[in-house]
């Protein structure tokens, strides 16, 4: 009873970065398990060195604690690394109407192998007549693309 109150309340905790998505629809809680009072949770960063990893630990002891969990520890894991496919399919719709593209197909893209890079839809107007302008968006797991028809940019999150 106590890990399915946790799993709850971790549905509160936001991406700093991405505020429309919990950690919960990102996939980051890895584990969590209680020992002798003692609260553990695992977390597994997006990318090794993501800035918003930190904050998201101080908001998961935060929110724990207003909710009378006294002894939290929480844990990065690396190993598994974090893929785009532990998305959830509601933080991918998140994604989608926050105007962010969610990522597509699975972590095994060969577009880099590839002269012609894959069409993403225009999370405004559902176009796939889009380009992307850089591998890198507002951050480094997202590319900035732009749609030719509605003439919006917009953030396209990797594969990774």
């Amino acid at each position: 009873m106590i890990i399915e109150k946790i799993w709850s309340l971790l549905e509160k905790v936001t991406d700093p970065e991405i505020p429309v998505l919990t950690v919960i629809d990102m996939g980051i809680i890895r584990e969590v398990s209680e020992i002798d009072g003692m609260i553990h949770i695992d977390i597994t960063p997006t990318y090794s060195g993501c800035p918003a990893m930190n904050m998201i630990e101080v908001e998961i002891k935060s929110v724990l604690q207003d909710n009378g969990f006294d002894k939290v520890n929480v844990t990065t894991v690396l190993s598994p690394a974090w893929t785009t496919d532990w998305l959830s399919d509601e933080g991918k719709k998140k994604l989608l109407k926050y105007g962010i593209a969610p990522p597509q197909g699975t972590v095994i893209d060969k577009s880099e192998l590839f002269p012609e890079t894959k069409k993403i839809a225009c999370p405004q107007c559902s176009s796939i007549n889009t380009e992307m302008l850089s591998q890198f968006g507002s951050t480094a797991c997202k590319a900035l693309y732009q749609c030719l028809d509605c003439k919006e940019p917009f953030d396209y999150f990797k594969c990774h």
